[in-house]
């Protein structure tokens, strides 16, 4: 008799046990549904809208370049990009500026979302930056026989120096320079035609796009100093304050993961290196 008893009992208590994992799982599941209808408030807009439009100069690999049989982009930035994207799940568009500068002039269309630039002072009186993710060398490529041989010996009379319009490096260099003259130019590869041509004496720009040009001109030196130290962040638009927080967060743990690193090694990309955990959008 004792037996029987204990069935029945034994029975309610399974079938209590069913019941529980049956709201535990459809709490689990009512969770998940939730998650995904209430993205982060902070960049609702973008999760809504399915896309990230991520705006990226194309000149060298610490921004993009496009790779000349598929035709896709690739390098650092669009790595970052595509990994800020995948964060808020959803999928990236590219677009594609001829260079860092003119990812500024999408802000009159609204043609992005987020932007790919070098701090500067002057930048920051229209977009707001997150804290760094990439330091950049900024230097000089002069020709074969070249007397320059450091960054200090270019600001001489008569020294012609070859740089892109609205960059950051024509930006310090027009705060710095005393004797030399800058020629104004829209594109990198346009200053490399100059300095090819005996039109420049200097070509000023980042350290990575320097070396690739050097080794199109034989006898050519990338400089070993620098007069100028950059620091790549992500921009968004002034006043935006929800997305610029989350994309500090995203910048801080994409350092912090070896993102960025692998982003670096991924493009083969020399004299750029991560920026210091913690650093500011105004270095």
């Amino acid at each position: 008799m004792e037996l029987s008893r204990q069935a029945p009992d034994t029975a309610m208590k399974r079938t209590a046990l069913l019941f529980l994992a049956m709201a535990a799982t459809l709490a689990v599941g009512q969770q998940i549904a939730n998650g995904q209808r209430s993205p982060d408030a902070r960049v609702a807009d973008l999760v809504q809208a399915g896309k990230l439009r991520a705006g990226i100069g194309v000149v060298a690999p610490h921004w993009a370049i496009k790779d000349s049989k598929t035709g896709e982009l690739r390098g650092v930035a669009v790595d970052v990009a595509r990994a800020l994207a995948r964060r808020m799940g959803i999928e990236l568009a590219t677009i594609e500026y001829p260079n860092p500068p003119s990812v500024l002039d999408g802000l009159k269309t609204g043609a992005w979302d987020v932007g790919f630039l070098a701090i500067d002072p002057s930048r920051a009186a229209v977009v707001d930056f997150s804290p760094p993710y990439l330091q950049i060398d900024a230097t000089y490529l002069v020709r074969e026989g070249s007397s320059i041989r450091t960054a200090a010996d270019a600001d001489q009379p008569g020294i012609r120096i070859a740089v892109t319009r609205k960059s950051v490096e024509e930006i310090v260099l027009k705060r710095s320079l005393k004797q030399a003259q800058l020629q104004e130019v829209d594109t990198i590869p346009a200053g490399f035609e100059l300095l090819r041509a005996g039109n420049a004496d200097v070509l000023a720009a980042p350290r990575p796009a320097l070396l690739q040009f050097s080794s199109r001109l034989p006898g050519s030196r990338v400089l070993e100093d620098r007069f100028h130290s950059a620091f790549g962040a992500i921009a968004v638009l002034k006043g935006q304050t929800g997305r610029l927080s989350y994309v500090d967060e995203f910048v801080e743990e994409a350092k912090a993961s070896g993102l960025v690193q692998q982003a670096i090694e991924r493009a083969g990309v020399r004299g750029v290196q991560v920026a210091p955990r913690g650093s500011q959008s105004t270095p």
